[in-house]
């Protein structure tokens, strides 16, 4: 398994080692020892989710509060989808800008993204099966979305992940710097501070 940060700091692309023979594939698409190494503190894995979503569905971009924030591990298990990051963190050196990785059922890739930053992905098939693992319960109250549209973000999407469906919730998120302006988005400092205290609890 090969574990690599992404330019957005604290979030990681993980490709595992895929092992074939007559039978079919196994792989490990999780290893709490090897993420654990790459962040400097362990997954506390309290839920996990399953979505299920039709070609060119948009979920996203979604963030929690931090403390405690939400981390998530994800990976496609049937079809293939866009996977990205954006940093919302204020005072962050990549504050407002984003990365994608692909994530499908051929290289079983996943990705590891930090209380604090952004997460969207868009379905590049019907039925992609998109499967989370998560740091914190689901807390209506403490999480938020930034409209994918905004132009600050500037999300570039090839042809294949047009969105053309997306919740309503996520149509009537705010912009950037809304956000920003209501005090909504995390802070650069005080993620730091939290993944400090993580790293010492390890």
């Amino acid at each position: 398994m090969q574990v690599r940060e992404l330019e957005i700091p604290d979030a990681y692309e993980v490709t595992p080692v895929l092992h074939g023979d007559d039978r079919g594939m196994f792989l490990e698409w999780y290893r709490a020892d090897v993420l654990e190494q790459a962040v400097g503190h362990a997954l506390d894995l309290k839920q996990a989710n399953t979505s299920v979503s039709v070609r060119g569905a948009l979920r996203g971009i979604h963030f929690a509060t931090v403390p405690p924030g939400q981390a998530k591990y994800v990976t496609v298990t049937h079809g293939a989808a866009l996977d990205i990051v954006v940093d919302l963190r204020v005072g962050s050196p990549m504050f407002g800008k984003w990365r994608s990785v692909l994530l499908d059922d051929v290289d079983r890739r996943a990705v590891y993204i930090s209380e604090g930053l952004g997460h969207a992905l868009v379905s590049l098939t019907d039925s992609a099966t998109v499967s989370y693992l998560v740091s914190a319960t689901f807390a209506p109250d403490r999480e938020f979305g930034i409209d994918p549209g905004d132009p600050e973000i500037g999300l570039v999407l090839p042809d294949e992940a047009k969105p053309t469906m997306l919740s309503p919730k996520d149509a009537a998120a705010p912009s950037l710097e809304q956000a920003r302006a209501a005090g909504l988005l995390p802070t650069w400092a005080d993620c730091r501070a939290y993944y400090d205290t993580l790293n010492q609890e390890s």
